[in-house]
């Protein structure tokens, strides 16, 4: 069995992502994260973002792919799904609750290995290993996004997987949700 890198398999899934859409996206302009956004629960769930996709010297983490500005922006664009908005922003009470009451502290202020053992136990539970499988869906859509819809900030997932998009690359005029669904007749 042969072992592939970070890398390899991120452009494995981006290959095979070409057939699967993506889903829930939303708008953000590319500038760095403002205050509001890691308000809570958004500081709670970049600090997970960020121990699930950490950045090394070759690589993008979370914070660089603006993960969590993508995150928020889908989770309150038009017709976004509300039961899972309101899902994921619920994990980050069981998960502060659990550092709480195993460390004393909140999730954020934890070291690698404690963050690492209380997202082991929340990942015991079934909500918590859907609400760790959204986290990682999120993660790679904004890696994989176009730039306009709030991820991967400044192209940074698509130079980083040595990716050329597609052209024309969506505008703010042209997103997905703001097209109107126009049901096709099949009769004419």
């Amino acid at each position: 069995m042969s072992i592939i890198n970070r890398r390899e398999f991120l452009v494995l899934l981006a290959g095979m992502s070409v057939s699967y859409p993506l889903g829930s996206l939303a708008v953000l302009r590319q500038t760095p994260l403002d205050k509001a956004v890691l308000a809570e629960p958004w500081r709670t769930i970049a600090a997970v973002q960020e121990h699930l996709f950490p950045a090394d010297a070759d690589s993008p983490g979370a914070y660089d792919i603006h993960a969590i500005s993508y995150l928020k922006n889908m989770l309150q664009r038009p017709g976004a799904d509300k039961d899972e908005a309101a899902f994921i922003e619920q994990g980050e009470g069981w998960l502060n609750g659990m550092a709480r009451e195993f460390y004393a502290q909140d999730f954020i202020t934890l070291d690698v290995d404690k963050k690492e053992r209380v997202l082991r136990r929340i990942e015991g539970s079934r909500a918590g290993y859907r609400w760790l499988g959204l986290q990682l869906r999120y993660i790679l859509e904004a890696l994989l996004s176009d730039p306009v819809y709030g991820g991967n900030a400044n192209a940074v997932g698509w130079e980083w997987l040595q990716h050329q998009p597609g052209f024309p690359t969506p505008t703010e005029r042209n997103l997905f949700y703001k097209l109107a669904y126009q049901k096709r007749d099949y009769n004419e």
